[in-house]
Order: structure tokens, then C-alpha cells, then sequence
């Protein structure tokens, strides 16, 4: 028997490219956390192809970078930029099959920014590439720029946390 997976909420009706619900383009991942982790089911389409019948390489670091973003708003309660990030690409990654990628925290946050480790895993739980990236804890000072209503979404999602909500 496995880990139990929790679905995550999110916020609705934004664009990004990797979780927004209103970017027709998007990835449109949802999140799940299992254990320690912070994971996204995904099937990556033909209009994601780089190279004869395999994901792109820009499409397989989105999913790294969005999925390691997500560990850090779900288990530190932050919001967060990417600092720099490293990927390692295994093996090819197919298109049209299921793919989990998964992101945790790699080490104690600490001084306003968090270290991740991420991997993208075939069916049967091959790692077909790997990240690791340094993100930076936006304090409320840093969020000036962002509009009062995602403020206030941001309140009520890190609410819904704490609540005992996933």
C-alpha cells in the first residue's frame, strides 16, 4: 500500500503557463501531496514535442521548476521566485504516456530562501530528468507589486493550510 495522496487547492482563473486555469496552452497541473512531496500527474501532448515523439526540454524544466515552486507554497507556507536552477536530463521523455512529477524540499529553509530537488518519473518510476533550484521567499514587502485580490487569494489558500485543510 502507498503513501495516500491529498489533492491541493489552487487558485482558479490564472494564466500561468504551468498551473493556470485560464491559460488554454498551459500544462494545467494540479498538485497532490504524497508524504513529503509535492506531486503533479501529467501526460504531455504532441504539441509539447522537441525532437521526434519527445518532450522538449524547456516543457520537462517547466515541469520541474512549477512543481518545485509548488513544495515550497505547500509545505513552507510561502510564495516564492526561482533563484537559479539546475536540470539533469536522464532519458528521453516521451509523449501520450502518464508521468508523475514530484518536488521537495531539499534542505531547512533558511535567510529568505529555500532549496528544492525535484525528478520526473516514467510509469513504472524511472527518473527521466532531475532539478534542483534556490528560490526566494517573498516577504510582504516583496509583494508590493503583486494586485490586492491575488494577495488576498494567496491569504486564503495559506488559511485553508493552516486549517488543517490539505
Amino acid at each position: 500500500m502507498g503513501v495516500e495522496r491529498i489533492p491541493l487547492p489552487k487558485f482558479e482563473g490564472y494564466d500561468c503557463f504551468g498551473c493556470g486555469t485560464n491559460n488554454p496552452i498551459g500544462l494545467q497541473m494540479n498538485f497532490y501531496r504524497q508524504g513529503d512531496a509535492v506531486c503533479s500527474d501529467v501526460v504531455l501532448k504532441r504539441h509539447h514535442v522537441g525532437w521526434q515523439n519527445m518532450a522538449h526540454g524547456g516543457i520537462i524544466s517547466t515541469l520541474l521548476d512549477e512543481v518545485m515552486a509548488w513544495a515550497v507554497i505547500y509545505l513552507k507556507r510561502s510564495f516564492s521566485v526561482t533563484r537559479r536552477m539546475t536540470v539533469r536530463y536522464k532519458a528521453p521523455v516521451p509523449v501520450d504516456v502518464p508521468l508523475t512529477v514530484r518536488g521537495s524540499i531539499a534542505e531547512e529553509c533558511a535567510t529568505g530562501t529555500c532549496r528544492t530537488s525535484g525528478v520526473l518519473l516514467d510509469g513504472e518510476g524511472k527518473a527521466l530528468a532531475t532539478g534542483e533550484a534556490e528560490f526566494v521567499l517573498l516577504s510582504a514587502e516583496r509583494l508590493s507589486a503583486i494586485p490586492e485580490e491575488v494577495k488576498r487569494e494567496m491569504a486564503k489558500l495559506f488559511e485553508s493550510l493552516q486549517s488543517g485543510s490539505p
